[in-house]
């Protein structure tokens, strides 16, 4: 495919994805760091004092059960920043809805009252981040400017393929569109590379996902009815301290960072964790030892260190997406090119707009000149003077 076909497909994905790359990058750029914006604007319920100890799962897990009688534990996010709290996920019985609350895991108390995944501010934008606030439909929508996202980095790095050349030249003193052509082309192509990571994993991630819940709506109906919660799903005796000493003796180093509760029938206790292997792209849910909810004696494990190379790739998404391999300086960077479509929008419509003129312009110059049947190219400037 030649240039002039390439930079028309770069041009028209960018015009028509314009707005809501805007919002999905933007939006992604602020959730680089969720945890210090929420640390800004509700510290009282995601941060607490670290002491020397935490207390028992079993006990914390007793207090919320005596807390929330009319719910059941379905989620626990153990964080490794020890300073963070809890996140405790409760479905209310006689529904399937989720909500979420915060706990303080050293001294049990409850930092807030049960909220939807969208109540609060980051969680809002983390909704529309990821499916426009459209739930299904919107995933389906967010999937597909996500390969738009992915057109655009593999059509402007074809483009400007001898980018070497020109890389760090920026005509200040040029006319305004040529300046906004070097500097579209600079942020294009420094940016493209993250941008194809963010686009493959994003997309890779909302098409599961709504994979995922068609089979499950095809399962609820197969039964003819939807699964609500109705009772405790797992034998309450079972020792969730014992469950995670367990998934350690299994898997070496392995340390828990979610509890998957029985919510639906046919699902166990899923713990999953983070093991220790020296590569970074490891995500720290990339393990998982599975119990039975009843007796809770082991049925299986999987250690992402024996994994495939396809599953430890699939695995790395969520580092990269994020940007948590690398540290402060990589969040740093994925949140900076979160910002870039702001300017890459401003100096493509301009230069967009700017050569459409250009064409109509041409286009006035032949159509006087047709009209006037004029020969002269004295009198064909005069004409158009004289008609604008």
């Amino acid at each position: 495919m030649n240039n002039k076909n390439l930079f028309k497909i770069h041009g028209w994905v960018g015009l028509v994805a314009f707005i809501p790359l805007l919002v999905i990058c933007l939006t992604g750029s602020l959730l680089t760091f969720k945890y210090e914006f929420e640390n800004l604007i509700r510290p009282h319920m995601v941060t607490v004092n670290e002491e020397e100890k935490r207390l028992s799962m079993d006990v914390l897990k007793d207090k919320v059960n005596d807390q929330f009688t009319n719910r059941e534990i379905v989620g626990w996010v153990l964080f490794q920043n020890t300073q963070r709290s809890d996140v405790v996920y409760l479905m209310e019985k006689g529904t399937d809805t989720w909500k979420h609350i915060y706990l303080n895991g050293y001294n049990g108390d409850i930092l807030s009252e049960p909220a939807l995944k969208d109540d609060y501010l980051t969680d809002w934008l983390l909704e529309l981040h990821v499916a426009f606030l459209l739930d299904d439909t919107g995933l389906l929508i967010t999937t597909l400017f996500s390969l738009f996202l992915i057109v655009l980095g593999v059509t402007g790095l074809m483009i400007y393929k001898k980018f070497w050349k020109t890389l760090f030249r920026v005509r200040w003193k040029a006319r305004r569109i040529l300046f906004f052509s070097d500097f579209h082309k600079q942020v294009g192509f420094l940016s493209a590379p993250v941008f194809l990571i963010f686009g493959i994993t994003g997309g890779y991630w909302n098409i599961t996902h709504y994979l995922h819940e068609l089979e499950h709506e095809q399962e609820h109906k197969q039964k003819e009815m939807h699964f609500v919660m109705k009772e405790r799903l797992y034998n309450d005796e079972i020792s969730i301290d014992a469950l995670m000493v367990q998934a350690q003796n299994k898997l070496v180093n392995f340390k828990t960072t979610y509890i998957t509760f029985p919510y639906e029938d046919g699902l166990q206790f899923t713990l999953y964790g983070d093991v220790k292997t020296g590569n970074p792209l490891n995500s720290e849910y990339a393990s998982t030892v599975s119990f039975n909810r009843q007796s809770g004696e082991f049925i299986s494990d999987y250690d992402i260190r024996n994994a495939s190379f396809l599953n430890a790739f699939l695995d790395s998404f969520r580092p990269l997406h994020f940007g948590l391999f690398g540290g402060l300086f990589v969040r740093i960077v994925w949140c900076l090119v979160g910002l870039m479509p702001l300017i890459l929008s401003v100096t493509g419509v301009y230069m967009w707009w700017v050569r459409r003129e250009k064409k109509q312009a041409k286009r006035r110059r032949l159509q006087i000149f047709e009209e006037s049947k004029l020969t002269d190219p004295v009198d064909l400037e005069e004409a158009i003077q004289v008609t604008g």
